[in-house]
């Protein structure tokens, strides 16, 4: 049993108030996503939330099997799920639940009432303070006991998460390089950055130029160039970290229940550094290219590698504009969410 607390095995009855699902809801929306797309749409039913995968906010360059977009909509999930168990209550998930609607990705029912623990009340309270961070991070060796925390928080939703010694980060590093240039070598890569940076008043998605960074001064690095419409000597430099800390997060497959799972793995990974005041940095480049990607893989067990982390000490991270529940929720179908 995982302890957001403990996600019940079986619906259970609970009180006439249940908890405030349409806060718990907002609270998913602030889960990550490629490119902040946020490709999530939510149905509060009588007994729980059904949560869809919002297929129009896919990112057909980057992700063409839409693998980050489930990942994504699996963030949301877990951020859901923590938010009911952070309001007093059990909760059990079913994924894919209708086989003739594949983009109802999860049906998360309220279950009995419970008080959260300690670890759970910690993680609701990270969710408004996780933040993709893409500026440098202090040279300070992340402590092995937080390294075996980011790990178990994996563990717990079934991944792996595995740090890189010297040889494997800088093959990592080397690798996201290589995709990184591949990318950019696209047209329609660049065309779809720009879909997801350009700014817009009012705009409540995509990734805004206070949350972009610097370039790698080191070149070590291969922060993503949400400037790609600029020269590129137009963008400010600064040395980051020669020695980042990075980790791969892992699931045993590679199908669209994976990546579901490997989403809930992420959040809770990105959560719970948060919690250690530990600033992350998703490096998706070298899993969105197939070559890449499966030389990261463990053939021999089919581990699959789903994302690459950077982790370590950073300044403030700014936050990313969330759309309005008005945009995200889709009506009541008339009580049948926890059916």
């Amino acid at each position: 049993m995982n302890d957001i607390g403990t996600q019940a095995t079986e619906r259970t009855q609970h009180d006439s108030t249940g908890p405030d699902l349409t806060a718990c809801v907002r609270a998913a929306t602030a889960a990550p996503s490629l490119h902040n797309s946020q490709p999530w749409r939510f149905r509060i039913g009588a007994h729980g939330v059904d949560v869809h995968a919002d297929p129009r906010r896919q990112l057909d360059v980057l992700d063409p099997a839409g693998r980050e977009l489930l990942i994504s909509v699996g963030a949301a999930v877990f951020t859901l799920r923590l938010a009911i168990r952070g309001a007093g209550y059990l909760s059990h998930t079913t994924l894919f639940p209708d086989d003739t609607d594949p983009d109802l990705v999860a049906r998360v029912s309220v279950g009995q009432p419970m008080a959260p623990t300690p670890a759970a009340e910690a993680l609701v309270a990270a969710i408004p303070h996780r933040h993709t961070n893409r500026w440098p991070f202090a040279r300070s060796v992340v402590p092995a006991d937080a390294v075996e925390r980011l790990a178990d928080a994996a563990r717990r939703e079934g991944a792996t998460l595995t740090v890189a010694n010297a040889v494997s980060r800088n093959a990592i590093l080397s690798l996201s390089q290589e995709a990184d240039r591949a990318l950019r070598a696209q047209g329609r890569y660049r065309a779809e950055l720009a879909r997801w940076t350009s700014p817009q008043r009012g705009r409540r998605d995509g990734v805004p130029s206070t949350a972009i960074g610097p370039w790698d001064a080191l070149e070590i690095l291969p922060i993503r160039d949400f400037g790609l419409l600029q020269p590129h000597r137009d963008r400010a430099a600064a040395p980051f970290e020669p020695y980042p800390t990075i980790m791969v997060l892992a699931v045993d497959g590679d199908t669209r229940r994976h990546w579901v799972h490997a989403g809930q793995a992420l959040q809770r990974v990105l959560l719970t550094a948060t919690w250690l005041n530990l600033a992350t940095t998703p490096i998706s480049q070298p899993v969105e290219i197939p070559a890449i990607r499966r030389l990261l893989t463990d053939s021999r067990t089919g581990s699959w590698a789903q994302m690459v982390l950077r982790v370590g000490y950073g300044r403030p991270a700014a936050a990313t504009p969330r759309r309005p529940l008005t945009e995200v929720l889709l009506p009541d179908d008339g009580g049948a969410t926890g059916r």
